[in-house]
């Protein structure tokens, strides 16, 4: 067995989803679960197929976002993952839920924009992705005028009341 890190490619403000998943129609319930969430998401995802054909299956409405999810499934390519990119604008909290509760979705490695490396195994027969390094190590711990500052930022962007 052989382990690799593949880097995730994107845009620095550009979110992803990043999960594991089952059966061909997994690209068509994820697009109808993004739809569904957010009625005008602009969004690509793409599907990593682990029998039949063994294709890159994609779907989405924005053409970027799109070839951004096939490019990193390429990249990537370990059977049955998905990988969503959200245009700017466009957030995980908002249809994280939705995803995971597609029936053929597993699991959810990641859901961020922060830089992000992926740990493959490569096998004798296949890819498999053992899990995420997303972002950065901990500085240290959160001081009092942390704990301000993340609750007046939360209610300034309206998570909050």
């Amino acid at each position: 067995m052989q382990l690799t890190t593949v880097t995730i490619e994107k845009p620095e403000a550009v979110n992803f989803i990043l999960g594991q998943s089952h059966f061909i129609k997994t690209v068509e319930d994820l697009h109808e679960a993004m739809v569904n969430a957010v009625p005008g998401i602009r969004f690509g995802l793409a599907f990593c197929e682990a029998s039949g054909k063994c294709l890159i299956r994609a779907s989405g409405t924005d053409p970027a976002m799109i070839e951004l999810a096939r490019t990193n499934a390429q990249r990537i390519a370990a059977g049955h993952t998905f990988i969503i990119f959200l245009a700017e604008g466009f957030y995980p909290v908002n249809v994280l839920h939705a995803v995971k509760a597609t029936p053929e979705v597993c699991r959810v490695f990641c859901a961020t924009a922060n830089p992000t490396e992926v740990i493959v195994a490569e096998t004798a027969q296949g890819r498999g992705v053992l899990g995420v390094i997303d972002g950065f190590a901990p500085k240290g711990l959160e001081s009092d005028d942390d704990v301000a500052w993340r609750k007046e930022f939360l209610r300034k962007i309206g998570y909050k009341l």
